[in-house]
């Protein structure tokens, strides 16, 4: 069974950022939630994404290498990967195409407002990972 986590990441400035083949995005300031999936090592996979070195494989790695764009705190659901994302586009702005290229959601990366954000960790029963 897939656990999904959720990484709050703080974006510190307004900028373009290269995202692999989506190509340059522009990205706000502010708050953004990640939903990933991970069907084991669901600890090894959150490190690796708090590592600043590593192989850029997915969009995620090429927004996370941004100095600006920080991991603030991960959280974790037994709710399914896109179940979550679908949920989430609800509350907040997605960013389209972003970490869904091997689903049909219209991406996995979401601007949010941090007011509304309490509310949907409630809804989807999310515990915060302590790393």
């Amino acid at each position: 069974m897939a656990i999904s986590y959720l990484l709050e990441i703080e974006n510190e400035g307004e900028k373009y950022i290269k995202i692999g083949s989506l190509g340059r995005l522009k990205f706000k300031k502010g708050i953004y939630v990640y939903v990933g999936s991970a069907k084991k090592n669901l600890i090894p996979r959150i490190k690796r994404h708090l590592r600043k070195e590593k192989k850029y494989f997915w969009h995620i790695d090429y927004f996370l290498k941004e100095k600006q764009v920080k991991i603030k705190r991960v959280w974790k659901t037994s709710e399914e990967e896109c179940q979550v994302a679908a949920f989430l586009s609800g509350y907040a702005e997605t960013v389209e195409r972003f970490g869904s290229s091997d689903c049909k959601c219209r991406g996995h990366l979401f601007y949010v407002n941090s007011q509304n954000l309490s509310s949907f960790l409630k809804r989807i029963k999310a515990d915060e990972i302590q790393i």
